[in-house]
């Protein structure tokens, strides 16, 4: 695991399921003390599906709700939405390619707390979406006291997200967040109103947001937009334009391709440069 794995297709076919159990067969034969950790959560399972059933309620249950019950709930999640084992092996694989610290897939199905809670918040919405809301405020709360991540579970997240961290992001009721999104941890995506109303951010796809960024209110941030870190976003940002500072105003229009995957926080010369 000291050497990041270069992971390739074969044949077309998605590599991450097979990855991931070759890197816990690896670890298994040369760290004995994980052996059995590698072989409940991963190697005696036949699919993906089942292993992060299996992850999701051995690290979420507790006293008043047991990992069996819990591995139920996130089994007929999957069975009933496939889509979310598909943006789950999606999440998986955003973490390795855009984490120059992550070594495989091992690393973070385990241990990394941006993608756990990514994937309690994945069951919490199937939940909530099924009429089901004290047992996604549950999921939630337990999300929120273990990762020390805060997402609604009415919040709308697409596939391919990276939480580079995890700790600190807020996610409110109202928010959609596009595919293949990049976030840091302290990131807040808030409303602006006690009102019951749509009231949080409209994130695109490829966007990446800085650490400690503030996005409030119900605004629009275009695709492949950047929000610099520690910025106040309090209106919509153009797509492919960066912003930053307190309160953040454009600049870099456009910015780099794919901000979100590079996962290039620099700035250049200000194409503009304009409060928003």
């Amino acid at each position: 695991m000291g050497q990041r794995l270069e992971v390739v297709d074969v044949a077309g076919a998605p590599p991450v399921w097979a990855a991931l159990r070759n890197e816990a067969e690896h670890i298994a034969a040369t760290e004995a003390s994980l052996a059995s950790l590698l072989n409940a959560v991963i190697l005696r399972h036949s699919e993906l599906a089942r292993a992060l059933s299996y992850q999701l309620a051995r690290k979420l249950s507790d006293q008043e709700l047991r990992a069996m019950s819990l591995r139920e709930t996130c089994e007929e999640a999957f069975a009933s939405d496939p889509s979310i084992v598909a943006a789950a092996e999606a999440d998986l694989r955003a973490v390795f390619e855009r984490d120059p610290a992550c070594k495989g897939y091992v690393q973070p199905f385990l241990f990394f707390k941006g993608f756990l809670a990514l994937q309690t918040h994945r069951v919490g919405h199937w939940l909530w979406t099924q009429g089901r809301e004290s047992m996604a405020f549950y999921l939630q709360s337990r999300m929120s006291e273990l990762f020390q991540v805060d997402i609604h579970p009415a919040a709308r997240i697409g596939k391919g997200a990276f939480f580079d961290h995890g700790t600190g992001i807020v996610i409110g009721e109202t928010a959609v967040v596009g595919d293949d999104v990049s976030m840091l941890h302290g990131v807040t995506l808030g409303g602006t109103s006690a009102d019951r109303v749509d009231r949080h951010p409209k994130i695109g796809n490829g966007v990446l947001i800085g650490a400690g960024a503030h996005i409030i209110g119900n605004i629009t941030v275009g695709n492949f937009a950047k929000i610099g870190a520690g910025s106040v976003v309090s209106n919509p940002v153009p797509s492919g334009c960066t912003a930053v500072g307190v309160p953040a105003r454009l600049v870099n229009c456009p910015t780099c391709d794919e901000p979100s995957k590079t996962m290039d926080q620099t700035l250049t010369d200000a194409a503009y440069d304009y409060v928003i």
